[in-house]
This record gives structure tokens, C-alpha cells and sequence, in this order.
């Protein structure tokens, strides 16, 4: 298989990739003193399953053997009053992220891309 015929997924590395950076995602949205908010006084169990979701929803959309069985980000963010600014240092993790598990430079734009293209189904306000 060349690169150019390699999906996403694939050039991420798979599974296991996806999952350890979905991972270190969260962490760090659960570390940060604005974005923290949005998993206040939830159970392990909770976080857990939204973390799985996470992973099925990355690796589905990058072309995985995944199946996403979640609600529509639309529904899913509905309610949560999530702002630009959150938006933003969302984003700000998601780079920080890709750069810490160096991810190349094309398939960070890839994932990027892909994300920035969920915005208007998640930011309310």
C-alpha cells in the first residue's frame, strides 16, 4: 500500500495511536482551567465511555475499521454553551497533542482540518 493510498487511520498508526493521543487529549481538556468545566463531578464510568466514544468517532471518521455508535456532535454538545474561546483553546490542545505524539506536519493539517470541520455542530455561543 503507498502512502497515498493509506487513510488517515492508517497513517496515524492505527488503533493504538489514535487511542493514546485521544487519551492525552482528554487529559489535558480535563487539566485546563476553562475547558475543566465540561467534565466537572462526572463518574469514572462516564469518562470512560465518552473517552471510548472518542476513540470510535476518530478512528471511524479517518477511515478505521470502526464503527461510531454516538449521537451527531450536534446533539451530543447541545446545551454545553460551548464558546469560540473554548473552541479555541480546544484547538490549542489538539496541536499540542499532535505535536507532543509528533505527528507529521500532513496528517496533523489532516486531523486538524477534519476537527475545524465539526465547529459549527459543536460551538453554541
Amino acid at each position: 500500500m503507498t502512502e497515498t493510498s493509506a487513510t488517515l487511520y492508517q497513517r496515524l498508526g492505527g488503533y493504538d495511536a489514535v487511542a493514546a493521543v485521544a487519551g492525552n487529549l482528554i487529559g489535558r481538556l480535563m487539566a485546563d482551567g476553562q475547558l475543566g468545566r465540561f467534565w466537572a463531578h462526572r463518574g469514572q464510568d462516564g469518562l470512560d465511555r465518552e473517552k471510548q466514544l472518542l476513540i470510535d468517532f476518530l478512528c471511524a471518521s479517518a477511515g478505521g475499521p470502526l464503527l461510531y455508535t454516538g449521537r451527531d456532535m450536534t446533539t451530543t454538545h447541545r446545551g454545553m454553551r460551548i464558546s469560540k474561546s473554548d473552541w479555541t483553546i480546544f484547538i490549542g490542545h489538539v496541536k499540542a497533542t499532535l505535536a507532543e505524539f509528533d505527528v507529521p506536519e500532513k496528517e496533523t493539517a489532516d486531523v486538524v482540518g477534519f476537527v475545524e470541520s465539526t465547529k459549527s455542530e459543536i460551538v453554541e455561543c
